[in-house]
């Protein structure tokens, strides 16, 4: 078992939970911050989790739901308040709504988790601050320490499983409800040259040309909140033009922007489009969650070859980054 000890401080106010893995530091840390890893681990076997947002940088959130074995679901979420990679992050823990906020008649604390290499591997030690002593025995008589190691016990299959992190796996699409899907990339360069390859209108026009034999005559990028952006492709013969536009709706330079996406001369809701990066072994994890209007659009789009387009895309990025 990873759990090592769990110590409680009531004076304090602290819950102390270490654990040790064989594997590398760097591995364990990249397992935390990529999504598609720690919601391999993150809720007890009977209420798996999905992480729907997970910005692994200062100011970021991450929104995660447990679902049991009734279909019951139970929402959490991150403040994510301090990152010094791969030695430590902070955040604030909280549980959301039914409505998807914040649950305010939920306690709400700060969790640190620290990474330190050992001669077998690494250790993990996590400490969560609470407000009271009422509030610590509050979550500990919910099952917080018995989930917890439930939860860990999950950790060494995901750490050996080390083609599921591989850097060259290519463009992956995972549907996360009926209208959400989440595409994730890793991309060899730095998060700096990957957010700037985004936003740079002589580099765009370059690399995001999905197959072979297209051009970008229209790249009008949106550099602030509130623009919009238009893109527009044809074949190299002038044939075939098509194009999307929409809105910058936020940016946290370099880490994650969200837009808003709609086909020019289609009817219809717009997609929401999140993209996070996070520095990871290897490179740059891209992650994009897509919310479209129904399952029937994702469907429809996903059915087009979007991702065989995408992952032709990234990899003229890599290229061109190299």
């Amino acid at each position: 078992m990873p759990v090592t000890t769990v110590e409680k401080d009531l004076d304090a106010l602290t819950l102390t939970i270490t654990a040790e893995f064989a594997a590398t530091q760097q591995r364990v840390w990249d397992a935390y911050m990529d999504a598609r890893q720690i919601e391999r681990f993150w809720g007890p076997p009977t209420y798996p989790a999905t992480f729907h947002r997970h910005d692994a940088a200062v100011g970021g959130r991450s929104f995660y739901s447990m679902t049991g074995p009734e279909g019951d679901t139970h929402g959490g979420y991150w403040e994510w308040t301090a990152v010094d990679a791969p030695n430590f992050f902070e955040v604030r823990d909280g549980f959301l709504g039914e409505d998807g906020e914040p649950n305010t008649e939920m306690p709400a604390m700060l969790a640190r988790f620290e990474f330190e290499p050992t001669a077998d591997g690494t250790r993990m030690v996590t400490t969560t601050t609470f407000n009271s002593v009422e509030e610590l025995e509050q979550l500990v008589a919910m099952g917080m320490v018995e989930g917890t190691r439930e939860a860990m016990a999950q950790i060494d299959a995901v750490l050996a499983d080390l083609r599921s992190f591989a850097a060259d796996r290519g463009t992956e699409a995972q549907i996360l409800s009926d209208t959400t899907v989440r595409i994730t990339r890793v991309i060899h360069g730095s998060v700096e040259q990957v957010w700037r390859a985004h936003n740079d209108e002589a580099l765009v026009r370059q690399w995001l040309l999905g197959p072979d034999g297209w051009t970008m005559p229209t790249c009008e990028i949106a550099s602030k909140v509130g623009d919009t952006y238009r893109y527009e492709w044809e074949q190299e013969d002038g044939s075939n033009r098509f194009g999307f536009t929409g809105e910058l709706l936020a940016s946290e330079e370099p880490h994650r922007a969200v837009t808003t996406e709609s086909m020019i001369g289609m009817e219809g809701s717009a997609t929401r489009n999140e993209m996070t990066l996070t520095p990871v072994e290897g490179g740059t994890l891209l992650t994009l969650v897509i919310t479209y209007p129904s399952a029937d659009v994702r469907d429809m789009v996903l059915a087009t070859g979007m991702i065989d387009g995408m992952e032709t895309s990234y990899a003229r990025l890599e290229t061109l980054l190299a």
